[in-house]
């Protein structure tokens, strides 16, 4: 049973993480930053340094079968490119992102 001298205590006990979690959402926390190199200062913004650079824009297209699945890269640092070659473990790493591969897969047909 709840005493009614307790109920003050268990309003308390429930707002209590509320308000912190609210607290600590506006709280400022520090982003780790990005590697700084001499293209990042060249080229603030821009996240393609290695594939295609002679192109106005990299552009791939590939057809997938019944069954077929395929990784591709969204960090930009694969060796294999379009294609995921888990760069991105060592670029999160460095950088405290959290970008991963985009996985496409089509159902096989019945």
């Amino acid at each position: 049973p709840i005493y009614p001298q307790h109920t003050d205590n268990m309003k308390l006990s429930l707002v209590a993480p509320l308000l912190i979690s609210q607290a600590a959402a506006f709280t400022f926390v520090a982003q780790p930053q990005r590697l700084q190199t001499k293209l990042y200062d060249e080229a603030p913004g821009k996240i393609n340094f290695k594939i295609d650079q002679e192109s106005a824009k990299v552009v791939n297209q590939e057809k997938l079968g019944a069954g077929d699945k395929k990784v591709y890269c969204r960090c930009w640092q694969s060796g294999t490119f379009p294609l995921c070659d888990a760069a991105h473990v060592k670029h999160n790493e460095a950088t405290g992102d959290n970008v991963g591969p985009l996985i496409v897969a089509v159902a096989k047909e019945e």
